[in-house]
């Protein structure tokens, strides 16, 4: 299989993820499919990100190896995670901040046992370099799917992102016409960019050093999109391997051998399902920022459905409307705790999910066979939700005020959606959609699926492609 090289040693693989939990998770999930199969991997951090990747690792030979943050002058001290930002508006700023700790990891690649292939997160741009002057491959993730890297391809290409239209108007793609985007579905940073812009320039960075990159580990399976596969692999460079959901790599059902150990949202599910009652799940993940005024029309949007939900809050700083839980008191639930996402999809009660549609997200309700009621919120969220809706039918889109990509979503606009989700025709037909969709993702990652047999050919090349460079 080409795994271990020629002197018999372990192959060794390193793993630098962005300080990012989202983009952390699903590379300490493929460090997990690496050690499966014998392979050494070194994960590379700062100190703060340290204690949560050792105790994700806890039990596993994986080494976790620390560099320290850069120091930043808008961004205080200890603040070593876009989660953390006291604002996203500071991402620009904390993500270039990073190229700081080059030479430390450059050092690093001087002490470390021969590295086969190493995978960085895109927004770490400049450890291309490094491997380059190591002679050490780089395959580049970007925890994003090829549905909305193609579309963006196709937009940035074909001169749409820069098109005199207005923001919200539709346009088809040439390459895919069925698909029609808007200005409004990109990140700003994207449309009618200033060179002199520091998010310009990061992005820049940051595609160049993709391109010239030995290849792209995508979080995705075959099934799922597999136009948008064969788009990537007929036309763009780096060379992309679907290897996903990698959030199957490691998940068992938790077991509470007392009651009394289970979370209160736990128990409160539980209830839900005896009294069979169907639940949605309401999360925007741990970066959106949404006003007072908006989560004030959530609340009442929700409560007027009376639909039974866990809104899980991920914020200190939002609230609700006064009197709001006590009047839904039974039916719903809001949690301002740590909550396990995945326990919560995959328990029987929950039957639909309002998202943010980051892509892990995303992907978890797939695996789980939960139909999405998709709010994207910011970055390639807004192409996510396109595919949601339109691409592969798991889902449907929250209702704006103002029918934009990007409104307002009044109390009416929610409840409307949230009732067709939990008991409309539409809900029905994408939860039936969703489901087989989640036996596809498990196969293709077992043994002989695509992503099984995908991750095997990326091994064999990227193990022994380091003799060859």
């Amino acid at each position: 299989m080409g795994l271990i090289p020629s002197d018999g040693t372990r192959s060794h693989v390193l793993l630098f993820p962005f300080m990012s939990k989202g983009h952390t998770i699903p590379l300490l999930h493929f460090a997990q499919l690496l050690l499966r199969r014998s392979i050494s991997v070194t994960v590379v951090t700062t100190p703060a990100n340290h204690p949560f990747i050792t105790e994700f690792l806890e039990g596993t030979t994986a080494s976790v190896v620390t560099l320290s943050f850069p120091t930043v002058t808008n961004i205080p001290v200890g603040v070593e995670s876009t989660d953390k930002l006291p604002s996203i508006s500071l991402f620009y700023e904390f993500a270039t901040a990073t190229s700081a700790i080059q030479p430390q990891f450059e050092q690093l690649l001087q002490t470390l046992p021969p590295v086969n292939f190493m995978v960085t997160d895109g927004f770490l741009w400049w450890t291309l370099d490094s491997a380059t002057m190591f002679g050490i491959p780089r395959f580049v993730y970007y925890g994003m799917n090829c549905y909305s890297s193609s579309v963006s391809i196709e937009a940035m290409t074909k001169g749409i992102l820069n098109g005199s239209q207005p923001d919200n108007e539709l346009v088809a793609l040439t390459q895919f016409p069925w698909i029609r985007v808007c200005k409004e579905d990109f990140d700003p940073s994207f449309r009618n960019p200033n060179p002199n812009n520091v998010a310009h320039k990061f992005n820049m960075n940051s595609i160049s050093s993709t391109h010239r990159s030995h290849g792209m580990l995508v979080n995705s399976f075959y099934e799922l999109e597999s136009t948008f596969v064969d788009y990537l692999k007929a036309g763009s460079s780096p060379k992309g391997w679907c290897v996903g959901p990698l959030c199957l790599a490691e998940w068992t059902p938790k077991v509470y051998p007392d009651e009394g150990l289970k979370p209160r949202w736990v128990t409160w599910l539980d209830q839900k399902l005896e009294e069979k009652r169907h639940v949605l799940y309401v999360a925007f993940g741990s970066q959106a920022e949404i006003s007072v005024e908006q989560l004030g029309e959530i609340a009442l949007g929700l409560e007027e459905s009376e639909v039974s939900f866990l809104w899980v809050m991920r914020k200190e700083e939002w609230g609700v409307p006064d009197g709001f839980e006590e009047r839904v008191k039974g039916r719903g639930m809001v949690v301002r705790e740590w909550v396990d996402q995945r326990e919560i999809l995959m328990h029987g009660s929950v039957e639909g999910f309002v998202s943010h549609c980051g892509w892990n997200s995303v992907l978890e309700s797939v695996c789980a066979g939960v139909p999405i009621l998709a709010w994207p919120m910011m970055a390639e969220q807004y192409l996510n939700a396109r595919m949601v809706e339109e691409e592969v039918k798991v889902g449907l889109r929250v209702e704006t005020c103002d029918g934009s990509v990007r409104g307002f979503v009044k109390r009416e606009g929610l409840k409307k959606t949230v009732m067709e989700m939990m008991e409309g025709d539409k809900g029905r037909k994408a939860r039936q959609k969703v489901r087989e969709l989640a036996e596809k993702a498990k196969f293709a990652t077992q043994e002989g699926g695509s992503s099984w047999s995908t991750l095997e050919s990326l091994l064999t090349e990227g193990c022994d492609s380091r003799d060859k460079e």
